[in-house]
């Protein structure tokens, strides 16, 4: 169990980060002036968080979880109750905002190869696999890995700062993506 002192420095360390990186950028931002921000000392801080990836995962961790609870439990089409192909183009369109809300975290936390690591890729790649699955698409592992990929923190940057889309234009093609590969009305 959290003591409380500790959880009250967690609290104003994450509230702080956030900020500063809403901010500033997180590559902008060093551990010195979040330590500073959220007015505890640095050993404090790097006991808990060793770096400000460590940080950013934190806070992206926190919006990723409501999203996974809506995916779970949450009305349809999100939530479970409608065909396959309407819940991946709902979790796209949900991934887009979430990507673009804190595209600041997910950049400090969910790129390259650490992307595969996080417990949040996991359950995406879960939830999509499971609809291939629903929808009766043969070998659904050697796709769902390709349906997760525009997701990648740079492709969305990339196509959002280089290409221009908007995140319209790139929620209605994922949608046209799902319904190709899973069929139906998305």
């Amino acid at each position: 169990m959290e003591r409380a002192d500790a959880a009250r420095n967690r609290a104003r360390i994450l509230e702080a980060a956030e900020r500063l990186f809403a901010a500033e950028g997180a590559p902008n931002v060093t551990m010195e002036d979040i330590a500073r921000a959220a007015g505890v000392g640095r050993g404090t801080l790097y006991r808990r968080y060793p770096d400000r990836a460590s940080i950013a995962l934190a806070l992206l961790d926190e919006h990723e979880r409501v999203l996974q609870e809506k995916l779970l439990r949450g009305a349809p089409p999100l939530g479970p109750g409608a065909p396959p192909a309407a819940r991946l183009s709902t979790f796209y369109a949900a991934m887009v905002r979430l990507l673009e809300d804190h595209a600041h975290l997910v950049l400090g936390a969910e790129t390259g190869r650490s992307r595969f690591a996080t417990g949040a890729y996991g359950f995406w790649r879960a939830h999509v696999r499971s609809l291939l699955v629903a929808a009766g698409v043969p070998d659904p592992d050697a796709l769902t890995d390709s349906l997760l990929a525009p997701l990648a923190p740079e492709v969305y940057g990339f196509q959002r700062a280089d290409r221009g889309l908007t995140p319209e234009q790139i929620t209605a093609a994922l949608t046209r993506l799902a319904t190709g590969v899973l069929g139906g009305p998305g």
